[in-house]
């Protein structure tokens, strides 16, 4: 929805708030006029209610307000003695309109000074759940984000069995754009099979400042922005069109920013005409080719692990069993293999192209104008800048024409040579927003910018920044959690350091603490 239709659906909103409760705030002692002005009504009906003013502000944030609004319907039938069941039922079945037949049938008796303490231990913990679940929204929505690495595309940093922090504060925090979805869950009703979300309507993006810019290197959590799937994680002969904020999280390293010229030589990114130098903390992986002489014992599955190599190997030559591929190898574990007595030749797998599926528009084999590019060799190519503008024509566009129409809302066509942008003829376009290139490390094994392209800055979720647990499916007993990875932080220099066993310090303190405290308490007061 553009901005002038969410303006006239909020009048409409104002328009129906004042015809069904003018009455009530006239019994309340108030004037009826102030029903009809936005906000300071809400403000009013904070008063009437006997609720704090603050309130207000948590009708208008997306997705709270679904929580707000009920409790608001309720809250004002109680203050004119609906105190029942049944009222509290009507209110939330009509979505409020049950106030509109108060209104306008019953007698207004206004209890100005009823008590708000719950009447009995049901409504206690409705109330404590209610107050509960809006906190842990706000902080999930606008602060910080519960995460979970699903992939191994960014092995070695973030391991499959990373439970995160992501923080939403650094790039800063996206308001939401789908208004109607249940809190605190993504695209789908966890075990229900059903999404958590209606498409309608949709608020227009904005986010509020962050302290810091994506750089180069930054691991990012964003949506994806191919996602078609009908849930997250399942992928399913079902393809539906899903809002921004509701597309699968991914999360990938940021290797390219806005206005960088960008290249993969041989699996290696360059970046501006530079090789981009990764920190000590990333791993690069890639498949290899190791020759085996066949005949000397060799315990690959222990040689593997030794390798600490995630994604195994297979025989390439089964006949013969003389070369193995192995999925995802770093460049140090690489060498070491080398000297293992049996291993002929280890040799980097390098993709010349062309290659299937490669962004912009590969095709069963056929390149056009990405020149026999594949995942190993690409580019170069310009990742968008918001302001930016760029020349246009039959051999550019593919580059641009997703962002252009689907990130950027504009249309598009080509008749003949001639491109047209909004019906406008045009030979250039200039970007509305920033753009990135998310990789994962794990370069032979990663759905990422190669297969999808740009990354809008509307898809940016936020940053993970902080590990509190791993667990390794493949573990047994209590080596199944990591507990070198306990609360260790994603980004910093040299290797992560767990912090664990401070907490465990400091939450022992403070029992301990708190034994005595109590136990001089109860001293004092005998």
């Amino acid at each position: 929805m553009t901005l002038y239709q969410w303006f006239v659906l909020f009048l409409i909103v104002q328009v129906i708030h004042f015809v069904g409760t003018w009455k009530v705030y006239e019994a309340a002692g108030r004037k009826s006029w102030e029903a009809a002005i936005p906000i300071y009504n809400a403000i009013i009906l904070m008063k009437i209610i006997n609720r704090p003013t603050w309130w207000t502000f948590l009708l208008f944030i997306p997705v709270i307000n679904l929580i707000m609004f009920p409790v608001v319907w309720v809250e004002t039938l109680r203050s004119f003695g609906k105190n029942s069941t049944l009222d509290t039922f009507l209110a939330a079945v009509t979505f409020g309109f049950y106030i509109y037949y108060v209104n306008y049938t019953q007698p207004l008796n206004y209890i100005s000074d009823r008590s708000l303490t719950p009447t009995n231990k049901t409504a206690d913990t409705v109330s404590s759940l209610l107050f509960a679940v809006v906190v842990a929204t706000l902080v999930h929505t606008y602060v910080m984000q519960p995460f979970t690495i699903p992939s191994s595309s960014l092995e070695k940093s973030l391991l499959i069995g990373d439970f995160l922090f992501v923080s939403k504060v650094n790039y800063g925090p996206r308001t939401p754009m789908t208004t109607v979805a249940l809190p605190m869950v993504h695209d789908s009703i966890p075990l229900a099979g059903r999404l958590s979300y209606t498409s309608f309507p949709q608020l227009p993006y904005f986010r509020f400042p962050g302290f810091e810019k994506i750089k180069n290197n930054d691991i990012v959590v964003f949506n994806w922005p191919r996602d078609t799937l009908d849930h997250m994680y399942q992928p399913s002969p079902v393809r539906i069109d899903k809002p921004r904020d509701k597309k699968t999280n991914y999360v990938k390293r940021c290797v390219g920013i806005p206005g960088d010229s960008l290249q993969i030589k041989d699996g290696i990114v360059f970046i501006n005409g530079k090789e981009l130098i990764l920190p000590e903390r990333a791993k690069p992986q890639y498949a290899y080719e190791v020759g085996y002489d066949g005949k000397t014992p060799i315990d690959f599955e222990f040689l593997l692990k030794d390798l600490n190599s995630t994604d195994g190997a297979g025989f390439k030559n089964a006949n013969t069993r003389d070369t193995i591929f192995i999925a995802a190898l770093t460049f140090e574990s690489a060498k070491r293999l080398k000297d293992v007595p049996g291993i002929t030749s280890v040799t980097r797998v390098i993709h010349k192209g062309p290659e299937d599926g490669v962004f912009p528009d590969f095709k069963d084999g056929k390149p056009s104008v990405t020149n026999n590019w594949s995942g190993d060799n690409y580019g170069p190519i310009y990742i968008p800048q918001a302001g930016k503008t760029v020349a246009l024509n039959k051999q550019t566009l593919p580059m641009y024409k997703i962002s252009i129409t689907e990130y950027e809302g504009n249309t598009l066509k080509v008749v003949g040579d001639d491109i047209y942008i909004n019906d406008q003829k045009t030979t250039s376009y200039t970007f509305k927003q920033n753009y990135y290139w998310m990789m994962g490390d794990n370069r032979h094994n990663s759905l990422d910018a190669r297969y999808f392209g740009y990354t809008p800055e509307d898809h940016v979720v936020g940053k993970p920044v902080f590990i509190w647990m791993s667990w390794d499916t493949n573990g047994k007993g209590i080596n199944k959690i990591r507990w070198e990875r306990m609360f260790t932080f994603v980004s910093g220099d040299g290797q992560p350091n767990s912090y664990f066993k401070y907490f465990l310090g400091l939450l022992a303190l403070y029992f301990v603490g708190e034994h005595f405290w109590n136990k001089r308490k109860a001293k004092n007061e005998e």
